[in-house]
């Protein structure tokens, strides 16, 4: 049994955390396909990125949303069983040495796991070596460093330093992120990319993991 749920959808869209909960548990018992599920929840999280992108939405929705979604990927995920869907590659994801904020961060991981991708996420206040260590460890195919202090700019630039002395750069495309950066902080740190908010951010990792 399979079917679209657009109930789903504008519950999603209006932070109904309740109702997006109570209708994919349904559709579970069901028998519906999880990976049909799993389409409505992609869908959903597109649209409201589309809506903050045009203004609809503020960073405090786009909080909600990236809660909600981390709500319901809970209740579905148990659903796939051994039958996990494939995973789209992985990505790591950390904030960079003397910045601990994360709530950005947070928001890219939830959409990225939504997204279908294995995502390693290292917390926050991470030196250089925490991703050299990941890089060599999980193979990725994206880093992503966070960071919200303009200081964090700086770090970034020494965290992608050591990648390279490391021997690493070639290995895996970087793309850093916060409201501080933009295009003169990518060529400063050496970055492959860059994005100011969580939406870009993901539609850019994509972009770099070459699944889109």
């Amino acid at each position: 049994m399979t079917g679209r749920s657009e109930g789903f959808i504008t519950a999603f869209l209006e932070h109904d955390e309740d109702t997006c909960i109570e209708s994919v548990s349904k559709r579970i018992k069901t028998g519906e396909k999880p990976s049909a599920i799993l389409d409505d929840i992609r869908e959903a999280t597109a649209n409201a990125g589309q809506k903050f992108e045009s203004g609809e939405y503020s960073v405090a929705d786009l909080m909600m949303a990236g809660e909600n979604l981390n709500q319901v990927m809970e209740v579905l995920k148990p659903a796939f069983g051994e039958n996990k869907p494939e995973s789209r590659g992985k990505i790591v994801i950390g904030t960079v040495e003397g910045d601990i904020h994360d709530i950005g961060k947070n928001i890219v991981v939830v959409l990225l796991e939504a997204e279908g991708f294995e995502v390693i996420d290292l917390g926050v206040n991470q030196p250089p070596e925490v991703f050299i260590d990941a890089i060599k460890e999980h193979r990725p195919i994206v880093v992503s460093l966070s960071g919200l202090l303009t200081e964090a700019i700086h770090s970034m630039k020494i965290t992608i330093d050591e990648i390279c002395r490391a021997g690493l750069r070639n290995d895996v495309k970087i793309i850093i992120g916060g409201g501080r950066t933009n295009e003169e902080a990518r060529e400063y740190t050496g970055a492959d990319d860059w994005a100011d908010d969580a939406i870009s951010g993901i539609r850019k990792i994509k972009k770099l993991a070459e699944t889109e």
